[in-house]
C-alpha cells in the first residue's frame, strides 16, 4: 500500500479530499488449532480410494475498544471414507485491522468479505503445512468466494428473521 498525499492530485485548496477507503492488516494469528489423525498408520496407506472431503467456513467480526477490529475465519476439513474419518482439521485464524474511509453500512461486507479474504492464503497454507505434517499430501484448499458466502449467510439469517 502507498501513502498518497491528499493535495497532490491537483483539486483546489479549498475543496476537502474525499476519504480513501483502506485496510490495513495490523496482526495476524492462530487463535485455535487442531489435528486429529484417528486411523494412523493404516489410514495413510496407498491404493485405497480418494476420502470424501467435507468442508466448513465460517467468519467472525467484532470492533475493539481501541478503534480496530478483529476478524476471525473458521475453516474445518473432515476427510473421511466409508470406514470412518481419516483427518479432521480445525483451524481458527485471526487477524486484527485497521480500516478507514468506510461508511457504517458497508462496514459489515468490508469486515465479513474483504477482511477474510485478506487472511485466507495464509490460513490456507497452515492446513496444508499440518495435513502434510500429518502425513498426507498437503490439502490446498480451493479459493473460497466470501461474497457468496456472505450474501448466503445473510439471505439464511433473513429468513429466518421473516419465519420468527
Amino acid at each position: 500500500m502507498t501513502d498518497l498525499d491528499a493535495g497532490a492530485g491537483g483539486a483546489p485548496d479549498t475543496a476537502e479530499a474525499p476519504s480513501v477507503p483502506g485496510i490495513r492488516i495490523l496482526a495476524q494469528f492462530i487463535r485455535d488449532l487442531s489435528f486429529e489423525n484417528p486411523r494412523a498408520p493404516e489410514s495413510l496407506r496407498g491404493g485405497t480410494a480418494q476420502p470424501q472431503i467435507d468442508l466448513g467456513v465460517e467468519m467472525n467480526a467484532r470492533g475493539r475498544d481501541d478503534g480496530f477490529y478483529e476478524v476471525d475465519l473458521k475453516l474445518s476439513a473432515k476427510a473421511s471414507r466409508e470406514d470412518g474419518a481419516v483427518f479432521v482439521v480445525e483451524l481458527l485464524y485471526g487477524g486484527v485491522f485497521q480500516i478507514a474511509g468506510v461508511d457504517a453500512e458497508d462496514m459489515e461486507p468490508v469486515l465479513l468479505i474483504e477482511c477474510p479474504r485478506y487472511l485466507f492464503p495464509f490460513a490456507r497454507k497452515i492446513i496444508a503445512d499440518v495435513t502434510s505434517d500429518g502425513g498426507y499430501p498437503p490439502f490446498l484448499l480451493d479459493p473460497i468466494d466470501f461474497a457468496g458466502v456472505y450474501q448466503a449467510r445473510k439471505a439464511q439469517a433473513d429468513q429466518q428473521v421473516g419465519h420468527a
